[in-house]
């Protein structure tokens, strides 16, 4: 059972998208975002103003909350490590080839 719910979870990520039912990501968030990103990349003001924008095209506002507990430096529960490396792998190809 859990290897079809990680299979449904990455056909998901890879297929266009992590946005789930739960709501786009608020604006709110989106802030709380950019501000974290400008502290925690070092004021990369063109790699975060990507990343902000991207945000909303790849997870939902449940997941945010995953990503921006992760920006403040706690641990990604085990249950969303694969989807949260999909979702930094997914932003990182657009916003920081290479990477």
């Amino acid at each position: 059972m859990k290897s079809f719910v990680l299979a449904a979870v990455l056909l998901a990520l890879t297929a266009g998208g992590a946005v789930a039912a739960a709501g786009p990501v608020t604006d709110t968030q989106k802030a709380e975002f950019s501000k974290l990103c400008l502290k925690n990349s070092g004021g990369n003001q063109t790699l975060c103003t990507c990343k902000t924008n991207m945000v909303g095209k790849l997870i939902d506002s449940d997941f945010m909350k995953v990503v921006l507990d992760s920006m403040n430096g706690k641990t990604t529960p085990v249950g969303d490590t694969m989807k949260y490396a999909i979702y930094i792998s997914k932003s990182n190809a657009v916003c920081a080839p290479g990477m």
